[in-house]
């Protein structure tokens, strides 16, 4: 019993390097933490006396439960009917816009945006799983190379094949809290006060609008890709009867929105800006997904 006690503490030690690694292979909550449990689960299966590196074991042993996790979800994706990765948005991470405490601050500032995660999903999942255990774990390619059946040389050319597509793909940021604030007050001002000029104002000329309703609307109008700042501000007066309960909150590290009133969450929306301007906006409104976030944050401004 006491080594078994003593196996548990050790993990829990890796179990938040384990979540982040697991969430930014999959963009899911759950499914992180389902990652993690089954990496627990192998770990009370394997002779321990032969592990040198625990932390290194539980991130190689993480990434391969991820990488099975990643082919399961193409191959159901390849399959004509399902057009989910056009509208797919990540789970967002809701924290207060006021840290409380240094703990939350460290979240803040190793946050991975919502913006990464999308062009992380567009990925052939070997190629997701050598890019984020490289650069942004520090995993070295030899340890890489055996979970992608590859040798370290051809490993390194998968992450580097990666690291152009998402340093391609992924936009600016404006990094300043302050002055993210502001653009997200303005849009929110405007879409309560249904001016539509000032919501065209505050989006760039060709934001793009993504929006996930989940399984039982996608496909209809509720789940879709929208350009163009004049389209997306006449998608945002559409719903400003909801603007009154919606609160800013941090999501995934950058000043965004949440709709999350007592009776039921309705969504949330993260954002890039830059240059004083909304450039993306990812909005998460499926009632099942929602149901797993921790939401607290938006109810408590």
């Amino acid at each position: 019993m006491a080594d078994e006690e003593v196996l548990a503490r050790n993990f829990e030690e890796h179990r938040g390097q384990l979540r982040a690694v697991a969430y930014r292979m999959l963009g899911s909550v759950p499914e992180a933490e389902d990652a993690v449990q089954e990496t627990w689960l192998k770990l009370t299966r394997t002779d321990t006396g032969a592990i040198r590196n625990l932390g290194a074991w539980l991130t190689t042993v993480t990434g391969r439960v991820c990488l099975d996790l990643l082919r399961a979800r193409r191959a159901r994706r390849e399959e004509p009917i399902d057009d989910t990765l056009d509208t797919f948005v990540p789970d967002p991470v809701i924290r207060s816009l006021t840290p409380t405490d240094p703990e939350q601050e460290a979240v803040r500032a190793d946050s991975v945006g919502l913006a990464l995660l999308v062009v992380l999903e567009t990925l052939r999942p070997d190629e997701r799983l050598a890019f984020v255990l490289h650069d942004l774990f520090a995993v070295p390619f030899d340890d890489i190379a055996p979970i992608v059946e590859r040798g370290a040389a051809a490993t390194r050319q998968l992450v580097s094949r990666a690291r152009r597509r998402v340093q391609g793909a992924t936009p600016s940021v404006e990094a300043d809290l302050a002055r993210q604030k502001q653009v997200l007050e303005a849009f929110l001002a405007a879409s309560r006060g249904g001016d539509f000029e000032a919501l065209v104002a505050v989006l760039h000329p060709d934001v793009v609008l993504r929006v996930d309703s989940g399984v039982l609307a996608r496909g209809a109008a509720a789940s879709k890709v929208v350009h163009g700042a004049r389209t997306v501000a006449a998608q945002a007066l559409t719903f400003s009867q909801y603007a009154g309960t919606a609160r800013l909150v941090l999501v995934n590290g950058s000043v965004g929105m949440a709709n999350a009133p007592e009776d039921g969450p309705l969504s949330v929306m993260g954002v890039v800006v830059a240059d004083g301007r909304i450039t993306h906006m990812y909005i998460l409104a499926d009632p099942e997904r929602l149901g797993h976030l921790d939401l607290a944050a938006a109810r408590d401004c």
